[in-house]
């Protein structure tokens, strides 16, 4: 029996981390999963031992002001490192705190495996170089990444990207309609402001001011607004309240509700993606401490901040960063999207585009079975 530690720090690690144990459980039953995640993690049979749901945090000077209970973290989970002695650690996304547990683990002798491994296509090579003097096995879930990772002597092989196994709906859509209580002949807007605490508090407030200017404009719009597992009902509660705009909050099937929206305003990240597979028109917004926005400026190597404008190599859906994040210009890109529908149909077809660069499904069973591979024969995956 196999023994994994697997460590992520935000919901849409949990997400991934959930996919691989349940691959894991399919292929290897009787296998012991351990480590800190979520609801998502959980629920596939992971016995979590630290919820993330007490981090949620992102950002430069954020992260620094965290440095002590974080250390702490990484503490307690080399300690289980010695208590539970796993074949193997695999590695999520999260990486300022993941690569540290990935190097403790390895002088304790447990190789580790990096799956969403660090995007050094954005912040720049140096952290493919320690990626690959740290880990066993990189799995790349980008084909542009297994050129970078390879140059830094890392053990890498491109899975595909494994959005494509989990994002689908599971209703028709006359179905979702009548579960969400949607009216099928008015426009759906999804609000969708992440899944850490300061990204609610950052994000939600404009997103709001840009839902009641787009009800100017299209005065039968629906918005909706899908609870992540990181997130407190009542926190999102207390901050719609405070406009005059109706909200509905949901907790289940996000992506057959993606699957009826008409459009979505999202923060940068993993659900931009998400919406993007779904073939879902999406108004990017992307805020930060304006110290943290400036260090990210300098370090940052790419033009764009979104996942499907970085999948496209170009501008598929808009993107507003920063100072240019305000409720009059999300409305606009947003009216455009509902009521001009060569925008839409433009953006459809970008999308479609974009979705074959993502390469073949089965990108989770690989993972898995690569993480298994390293578990049984460490050896066999040194570089």
């Amino acid at each position: 029996m196999s023994k994994i530690m697997i460590s992520v720090g935000e919901a849409s690690g949990d997400l991934h981390g959930a996919s691989v144990a349940h691959a894991l459980k399919t292929i290897q039953p009787d296998i012991k999963l351990f480590g800190m995640g979520g609801q998502g993690m959980r629920a596939a049979g992971v016995d979590i031992v630290y919820d993330i749901a007490e981090l949620g945090v992102i950002g430069f000077v954020e992260i620094i002001k965290n440095l002590p209970k974080l250390f702490r973290l990484r503490d307690s989970l080399a300690e289980l490192m010695d208590t539970q002695r796993p074949d193997a650690l695999v590695i999520i996304d999260y990486h300022g705190f993941n690569i540290r547990l990935a190097k403790i683990a390895k002088k304790k002798g447990i190789p580790v495996i990096s799956y969403i491994c660090p995007k050094v296509w954005a912040w720049g090579r140096g952290r493919a170089k320690e990626v690959a003097e740290t880990v066993e096995k990189v799995a790349a879930i980008f084909p542009f990444e297994v050129d970078v990772y390879s140059e830094a002597g890392a053990n890498v092989t491109f899975v595909g990207h494994p959005l494509l196994d989990i994002v689908k709906n599971t209703m028709s859509k006359a179905e979702a309609y009548e579960y969400f209580g949607a009216n099928p002949k008015h426009p759906l807007v999804l609000l969708l402001p992440g899944s850490r605490q300061q990204e609610i508090i950052n994000l939600l407030p404009v997103m709001l001011e840009s839902a009641v200017k787009i009800k100017e404009k299209v005065p039968n719009c629906q918005f909706f607004l899908p609870v992540a597992s990181t997130i407190s009902r009542e926190m999102l509660q207390n901050i719609i309240s405070k406009y005059k705009i109706t909200v509905i909050l949901t907790e289940n099937y996000t992506y057959d509700l993606m699957n009826i929206a008409d459009m979505a305003v999202a923060a940068s990240g993993t659900v931009t993606l998400e919406a993007a597979i779904l073939n879902l028109p999406t108004v990017v917004i992307y805020k930060l401490a304006a110290l943290t926005y400036l260090f990210g400026k300098m370090i940052i190597k790419i033009p764009y901040i979104s996942l499907p404008n970085i999948i496209a190599g170009r501008k598929i859906v808009p993107e507003l960063v920063q100072y240019a994040v305000s409720g009059d210009n999300i409305a606009k890109e947003a009216v455009e999207i509902l009521t001009e529908p060569n925008v839409r149909s433009k953006m459809l077809n970008d999308l479609a585009e974009m979705r074959d660069k993502l390469g073949p499904t089965g990108a989770v069973e690989r993972v898995a079975r690569e993480i298994l591979a390293v578990a049984q024969n460490p050896a066999g995956g040194q570089k």
